[in-house]
């Protein structure tokens, strides 16, 4: 799934490398969908082509882009019954784990997840709970400070298994939640906008709300969903910030030192 942004790019980029050895008929590729950016007084804001500025609306838009795009229906005519959904800033991602997927056919769920135990109470990742009977993950930024750092009777964090971004789902389970209309998050950022005389407006500090959902909104839909907790060292290489921790170069040491 690539973005209105990054589409021409990636596609080119995959050209470039031959698809990395794959039957370039074996990927396809299909864009998000996009949501309005709104100003701190709740006005939208206007792009450079006159048009109102839009921002992909999360990696939990994949399951309607599935189904618009075509891609669920192409995948139910071929039979497929079980389907990954992987975040490519994990350089450790195991797309296709068995492992998970037997575990998944066993509990007869619909959906199962990968975890790592979380280094700290502030590390950023969201983490796996049950709110109102279904499964759910909070995310980080929204997780209180109080509830991050309690620990059970053995001492290990009570919200301490994190997302890691590594999913499972039936074909099933997909269509259905593409029909739902999942919880928007809301994000401060920094976005360029025309003024009213339609002037570029290039702001130096966050100045408008972007609304995304999150692809395990989709999960407190159903009653349960299985979680297999794997070792970071195996299964988490993330790729979130440019320098320092759990960057490219982090990222690179933990992958080499795996295949090693």
């Amino acid at each position: 799934m690539t973005s209105k942004e990054n589409h021409e790019e990636t596609v080119s980029f995959l050209e470039k490398n031959n698809y990395f050895g794959y039957d370039k008929k074996s990927v396809v590729i299909f864009t998000q969908s996009e949501l309005p950016l709104i100003d701190t007084e709740g006005k939208l804001l206007i792009s450079k082509d006159k048009k109102i500025k839009e921002a992909s609306d999360g990696n939990g838009g994949t399951y309607a882009s599935l189904r618009k795009s075509g891609c669920l229906a192409d995948m139910k005519e071929k039979g497929i019954k079980w389907v990954f959904i992987g975040s490519v800033d994990n350089a450790l991602l195991k797309m296709v784990d068995i492992t998970l997927l037997g575990m998944a056919i066993k509990q007869q769920v619909q959906i199962a997840s990968k975890s790592v135990v979380k280094v700290s109470p502030k590390e950023r990742v969201g983490v796996f709970c049950k709110m109102n009977g279904h499964p759910k993950v909070i995310e980080y930024t929204e997780l209180p400070e109080k509830m991050a750092e309690e620990v059970d009777e053995e001492g290990e964090l009570k919200y301490g298994e994190s997302h890691i971004m590594c999913n499972l789902f039936t074909i099933e389970a997909i269509e259905k939640v593409s029909k739902e209309h999942l919880m928007y998050h809301s994000a401060f950022k920094k976005n360029t906008y025309l003024d009213e005389n339609g002037k570029e407006v290039i702001p130096e500090k966050e100045n408008s709300y972007k609304f995304e959902s999150f692809i395990f909104d989709a999960f407190e839909f159903f009653d349960d969903i299985a979680i297999l907790r794997g070792k970071r060292e195996d299964d988490f290489a993330p790729v979130k910030n440019k320098d320092g921790v759990d960057s490219p170069k982090t990222a690179k040491e933990l992958y080499e030192k795996y295949w090693k």
